[in-house]
């Protein structure tokens, strides 16, 4: 941080120490002769320390195979000496729900406490002070202030727009008043807006299944195209249904949406309308991937996938009349330009 610059340091949260019996998420920055020091990733990185004896509930045949420098999780809080800033941790006594409620609350202050770091250095501001003025009003107001953070999404003005702080001026007589003024200036709402729009709007999820599906009849290939309709049409405005020809006989059916379940089902929905249509026809349809979440590199690797394959079908000059070709019956398929079917 350059000289002169806003402070971009501060607790996520107001107490300045944690309460005992409380889980908190720690790194470990170096392991001692008693115990490891670590860091409190909520509390501004003061420091606390486990005993060896607060490691597991276990005899201790390696200290290293149970806590590593830069290692990152939950801990139970014991003591909390606030006057020499004593803060003795256990790993042993933290329980599985412990460690559940406090990653889930860590990854929920990270989020807030990086869009409050990013807006105090936009705005030229000391990060405790953002916090005094909006952050934490909006935990005890909300319970987290992840909580106020979505419902600042789709309407700010009905969270940021209530919140206040007290200013203390000297007035005319010389003596002390007190004004009640807003905590959220408009240049410093536009930039909260923005940002938490930015981290927090919901992002679609791609879903994908995998499939086989031939049919060797009469106008096969036109049995095909009517269950890849079919697919599609099991599809919603919400949910809409894809699918793709990858390389006789392998499709993709994909969709996007905004909740994971919801995709599945639709695809499923969708495999179960291409199998009866194309059954119809004494054809078959082979379930080789279910449907399932996928991410940009998947994506990625299909597109690279089915690339090569389009490459290769170029290089290789077919024989029109070969006896192989006759039997597959799809080898000349050209299923993009086909109405409603995805490119």
């Amino acid at each position: 941080m350059a000289s002169g610059g806003p402070n971009l340091e501060c607790r996520m949260y107001e107490a300045k120490y944690p309460e005992v019996d409380m889980a908190v998420m720690i790194q470990v920055k170096n392991i001692a002769d008693m115990g490891a020091y670590v860091s409190l990733l909520e509390y501004n990185n003061i420091e606390g320390m486990i005993l060896f004896s607060e490691l597991s509930r276990r005899r201790i045949r390696s200290v290293n195979s149970l806590i590593k420098v830069g290692r990152i999780e939950p801990v139970m809080v014991l003591r909390v000496d606030k006057e020499k800033g004593y803060i003795d941790l256990s790993k042993r006594r933290v329980s599985e729900e412990d460690i559940h409620a406090c990653e889930e609350r860590y990854n929920k202050s990270k989020l807030v406490h990086s869009i409050m770091r990013h807006v105090a250095e936009t705005m030229n501001m000391d990060l405790e002070d953002l916090y005094v003025r909006i952050g934490w009003p909006l935990y005890r107001k909300y319970k987290h202030a992840f909580e106020a953070f979505k419902i600042i999404v789709a309407d700010p003005d009905s969270v940021l727009d209530s919140l206040s702080y007290e200013v203390k001026e000297i007035g005319p007589d010389g003596q002390e008043v007190t004004k009640i003024v807003p905590a959220v200036t408009p240049e410093v709402k536009e930039a909260f807006v923005k940002n938490i729009r930015r981290r927090m709007t919901p992002q679609p999820l791609k879903i994908r299944a995998d499939i086989e599906m031939k049919c060797f009849q009469f106008d096969g290939v036109l049995h095909i195209k009517e269950a890849m309709r079919k697919a599609e049409a099991a599809g919603s405005d919400d949910c809409p249904v894809k699918i793709k020809l990858v390389a006789p006989p392998l499709y993709v059916l994909t969709t996007q949406t905004l909740d994971k379940e919801q995709g599945i089902s639709t695809l499923n929905e969708a495999i179960t309308a291409c199998t009866e249509e194309i059954e119809r026809h004494k054809g078959k349809l082979v379930l080789k991937e279910a449907p399932r979440a996928v991410s940009e590199r998947d994506d990625k690797l299909l597109a690279e996938h089915m690339a090569k394959l389009r490459q290769d079908n170029e290089e290789v000059s077919g024989d029109e009349d070969s006896e192989e070709e006759e039997d597959t019956g799809m080898g000349d398929v050209d299923l993009e330009n086909t109405t409603g079917i995805a490119d």
